[in-house]
């Protein structure tokens, strides 16, 4: 039993084996439905050892074998053990998985997953075609820059361990750059720093060529008058204190989360561009402020993109994250009378449009992060309930996110009516992975076709 997968990449060999052995490859790979997450990861494919968590506590010990070590043609792993949690999972399965890299041309290679285990193939070719498309698609975001004449860059990035950040931190180490995290408590490693968002010290971003800032709260919860003090008091003043850090060093790109919450609540059907007129409410003064707090570098010269993102679509945070459980069970539904806008965009398509914006220096400003076709939100859970093979007859009681997030909270996040277009990629002909919700569910679901 087991399964061998095979695709052909648009890369050269030696570029396609690289991309592997740097530091992020696994993440990047590890489809975000299964109920794994990345404990340590193997410092070489040629003798390191990685290590996963699984549910109940239990390990996922992959050790790489250094007498099949062939680069750029081959590397295995097997499932190994390394202390108790690790044991009841090497007791139970065997698991020998070989990959192996042929050129097919100079500038294509055939990837070759072989993986020997008594697992049958049908429960593993979700895992390898969201591998597989993964891998190609990274691929080609990295020659996209490399045809810009883009080489390796130092990019500093915080909220680097938060949802986006940490797969952003694998996409960009993984293409050749180096990431450095700002993180809270004491730097462990050459590639933290320790950043005090209130006191932050002088020579933060010395020798960093590009910030990327993700840091904040989150807005998720009751929209009391705490809640909201804590997610303005994470976002203004921090921001306000990174950027005239930025200024004062060699970084040549500040690129700063943002949200199309700057549109406010409800716009009926208007399609909203960035040049669109700031709406009403608190995430709208919010995001205003957030956005002006990026001066300080912008009057430095230093090019500032806003990164206004919208609906994520992805099973490992978000939306998708909460609706996921509901839908699966049958209890997934429309919110009030389902006609409001949702603009929404693939977590991936995420991730190209932060590398764009710290790679295009015609980025720059505020930049809608939504799919070129918002859906309404019947039209979505319609969708959703498509790719889980679920029904969705009944709305979703108000109640419920009512209790969730408040009066204010379901009118801003859960009923928020907004047609928001991305004007600024569409000029710039940025080509997005998956413009169509249905492929995107489908890939970040593991349901494919």
């Amino acid at each position: 039993m087991g399964i061998e997968f095979s695709s052909v990449v648009d890369s050269p060999r030696a570029d396609v084996f690289a991309w592997h052995t740097r530091p992020g490859a696994f993440t990047r790979l590890s489809p975000p439905w299964q109920p794994l997450r990345l404990v340590s990861e193997a410092d070489s494919v040629a003798d390191g050892q990685a290590v996963l968590g699984m549910p109940a506590g239990l390990r996922w010990v992959a050790q790489h074998q250094a007498g099949d070590y062939d680069p750029p043609a081959r590397f295995v792993d097997t499932l190994s053990s390394s202390g108790l949690a690790s044991l009841p999972a090497k007791a139970v399965l065997s698991w020998r998985h070989v990959h192996d890299f042929e050129e097919v041309d100079g500038d294509r290679t055939r990837v070759i997953d072989h993986v020997e285990t008594p697992v049958p193939a049908a429960l593993l070719n979700s895992t390898f075609i969201y591998r597989h498309r993964q891998l190609a698609e990274d691929l080609a975001a990295h020659r996209w820059a490399a045809d810009r004449g883009i080489g390796p860059t130092t990019v500093a990035i915080s909220g680097a361990s938060g949802f986006v950040g940490s797969a952003l931190a694998a996409f960009l180490s993984t293409g050749g750059h180096s990431v450095i995290r700002l993180v809270r408590h004491p730097a462990r490693h050459s590639g933290e720093r320790t950043w005090d968002p209130e006191n932050p010290a002088r020579d933060l971003l010395d020798g960093v060529d590009a910030v990327v800032h993700l840091a904040g709260a989150s807005i998720a919860g009751r929209f009391t008058d705490k809640h909201k003090a804590v997610i303005r008091d994470s976002r203004i003043e921090p921001t306000r204190r990174l950027a005239a850090l930025a200024a004062d060093s060699s970084a040549r790109v500040f690129v700063s989360a943002s949200a199309i919450g700057f549109y406010g609540a409800d716009r009926g059907d208007k399609q909203l561009t960035e040049t669109s007129a700031r709406g009403e409410g608190f995430l709208a003064d919010l995001v205003a402020d957030w956005e002006d707090a990026t001066a300080p570098a912008q009057r430095a010269g230093i090019r500032v993109a806003n990164v206004r993102t919208g609906i994520v679509q992805s099973p490992g945070g978000g939306t998708l994250q909460l609706l996921r459980p509901l839908f699966l069970t049958g209890l997934g539904g429309k919110l009030g009378d389902g006609q409001q806008w949702l603009s929404w965009i693939d977590f991936d398509d995420l991730l190209d449009i932060y590398h764009r914006a710290l790679f295009d220096d015609a980025i720059t400003g505020p930049v809608n992060a939504v799919a070129p076709e918002a859906v309404r939100n019947i039209d979505y859970t319609k969708t959703l309930a498509h790719v889980l093979k679920r029904p969705a007859v009944l709305p979703v009681p108000s109640f419920g996110p009512r209790l969730m997030l408040g009066k204010e909270g379901v009118e801003e996040l859960a009923l928020a009516n907004q047609q928001v277009v991305p004007d600024v990629l569409s000029a710039a002909g940025h080509q997005f992975r998956r413009p169509n919700l249905e492929e995107s569910l489908r890939h970040q679901l593991g349901r494919a076709r």
